[in-house]
Formats: C-alpha cells, structure tokens, sequence
C-alpha cells in the first residue's frame, strides 16, 4: 500500500472509464492504483484543496510522496506500475516523446466525449 499511487478521473466519461479498468487490469499489483472518480465524496474528503473542473480536463495521479501528477505528465509513472509495460517509461527522457505525448494526450483528453459515444457499447459499465 505504500507504494500505491491514486488516479483521478472523469467518471462520466466513459472512454476515462475504460482505461481506468484497462489499467487495473494491467497494473503490477493489486495495490499498484486506488482509483477515485473526480466526482466522488472520497475525493472531496481526501483531496478537498483540488478544483474539480481541474481534475474533469485532465487526469490527476497522486503519488505516494503526495506529489501531484497531471494529464501526459502521470504517463511514465502509469507505464511504471504496468506489467509488461513497465520499460516503456524509459522512452520519456526523449525530449520529442515528451512533446509527442502532450499533443496527443491533449488531442484525446479534449475529445473524449465524442471518442466516448463512438466507443460507448464497449465500455458501458462502470469501475
């Protein structure tokens, strides 16, 4: 548990809601996430100083040390915590990755909602 970081995330949308099963289904360890919907009391209680309309544009990862992580920027320590996916994080020291990352994770994170209802049968339920 002490090694486990929390993803924030936008619970009604639902590709957010796909990935976060996606990574709980591909993390290291049952403890590697706590995931907490943006919207969620929990994370009113846990994190009350963090502006919910932040945390509905882009994903939040607190980790363990209390930093606070945001949108492409949580990417390499998400990799770090996935099976099979861990030495990929590597790839972020490249300065183009990095500035590959932002545009895409942007590009998606200001779309999900029509990514969403295109990929909504797939991903009805909830975490």
């Amino acid at each position: 548990m002490a090694d486990t970081a929390i993803l924030i995330y936008d619970d009604e949308c639902s590709l957010c809601c796909g990935c976060m099963r996606w990574l709980k289904l591909h993390a290291i360890g049952s403890d590697a996430f706590e995931i907490i919907p943006c919207q969620s009391k929990k994370r009113m209680s846990l994190f009350p100083g963090l502006n919910e309309k932040a945390c509905l544009e882009e994903l939040h990862m607190v980790l363990p040390d209390g930093q606070i992580l945001t949108g492409d920027k949580s990417l390499p320590e998400v990799l770090i915590r996935l099976r099979y996916f861990r030495r990929l994080a590597v790839l972020f020291r490249i300065p183009v990755i990095r500035l590959f990352s932002y545009a895409v994770y942007h590009l998606i994170a200001n779309n999900r909602y029509i990514i969403s209802k295109t990929i909504l049968p797939l991903t009805e339920e909830k975490i």
